[in-house]
């Protein structure tokens, strides 16, 4: 009789067990690369954990194609920059109109450009492409590419997302729908 709250709590044990992995698995992330990095190029800056995006559908998101509202917030920082010790946040949000929208698309893969605003009021412009793939019960999604515009122009970028796939993955099996995804960010600046 015991056990019965336990197994009420359960859920939130593997939620909390899920978040620690993905926790860890970005920063595995974050140092990994950096180590690579440094012999094509100078590491100029990091952001890390909690570094994080949250991103909703409106409508949620099914198996069915439709027009869905996306909004996404993206919080960088703590951020630490060689060539601009000032710079140690930024943010970016974006809320548009996408038709033809699916569970499914998530994983696809693509073309994205975006603006950081950093805590100076400076603006880095990044285009670049866009991978997602799921890896056990975490959704990963990469972005590569380089600065265009604005502070570190001309640097490369890998940003690296990690959030949970569950609701993904049963949305793509017909079981359910996504409303949300929250993931936790790194991002690397390389200067070449």
């Amino acid at each position: 009789m015991s056990h019965s709250p336990h197994r009420l709590a359960h859920p939130w044990s593997r939620l909390c067990a899920f978040l620690a992995t993905a926790g860890l698995m970005a920063a595995a992330l974050v140092f990994a690369p950096a180590a690579s990095a440094s012999s094509d190029g100078l590491l100029d800056l990091t952001c890390t954990v909690p570094s994080s995006e949250a991103t909703t559908y409106n409508p949620p998101l099914t198996l069915t194609p439709q027009d869905v509202t996306f909004s996404s917030t993206v919080q960088y920082g703590p951020c630490v920059s060689l060539s601009h010790p000032e710079i140690t946040s930024g943010s970016r949000s974006l809320q548009v109109l996408i038709p033809d929208r699916s569970c499914l698309t998530l994983l696809e893969a693509g073309v994205v450009t975006f603006t950081i605003t950093w805590n100076t009021g400076q603006t880095s412009t990044i285009s670049g492409s866009r991978t997602a793939t799921v890896v056990g019960a975490a959704l990963v999604v990469t972005v590569t590419g380089n600065v265009t515009s604005g502070v570190f122009a001309g640097d490369s970028v890998v940003q690296t997302s990690i959030g949970p796939a569950t609701d993904i993955l049963a949305c793509t099996l017909g079981l359910g729908t996504v409303d949300s995804v929250y993931s936790t960010i790194t991002l690397e600046i390389t200067s070449l």
